[in-house]
């Protein structure tokens, strides 16, 4: 018995990508938009296949993204933005619903949209998985992105 198996190879040169990135907390925004973009390049994604929306804050996110890929030029999403904690837990219920939001992007379109929104407790926590040399969560969400695109395209 043979076993299929679908692996995703995080390459671009065919991929047309949308970023949603939020400008609340915009150093760390500014940091993972880097790291996304640096990544996309590396794999093959040309400039001209990228196109950044950038919004106030998280919660206009999942809204921008669904209007991106209702567009039709784009085969996924790459989401980027902060949510740190405050002084309320008004930093649970925008994280839940922005993660909320993208899923049922994802579910409605059938198109994958990278989750890089950070959800931390303090500024620190956020720098650190904004980094500039490692661990910049935008760099991540940019290739899983294209390992699940990849998949996507190897089922079809």
């Amino acid at each position: 018995m043979a076993v299929k198996i679908f692996e995703g190879k995080p390459e671009g040169a065919r991929y047309r990508i949308a970023v949603v990135a939020s400008r609340f907390n915009d150093l760390i925004g500014q940091r993972l938009l880097k790291g996304a973009l640096e990544t996309l390049s590396s794999r093959g994604v040309a400039e001209k296949n990228i196109e950044v929306a950038w919004v106030p804050g998280a919660w206009e996110i999942p809204v921008v993204a669904r209007k991106m890929l209702k567009t039709g030029k784009f085969q996924g999403v790459i989401a980027l933005g902060a949510v740190i904690r405050g002084e309320t837990s008004h930093h649970e219920h925008i994280g839940t619903e922005v993660a909320a939001g993208l899923r049922g992007i994802t579910e409605e379109t059938g198109h994958p949209v990278a989750f890089g929104v950070l959800t931390t407790e303090t500024v620190d926590q956020a720098l650190a998985r904004a980094g500039e040399k490692s661990d910049n969560k935008g760099a991540e969400a940019a290739l899983h992105l294209l390992e699940t695109l990849s998949v996507l395209d190897q089922i079809q």
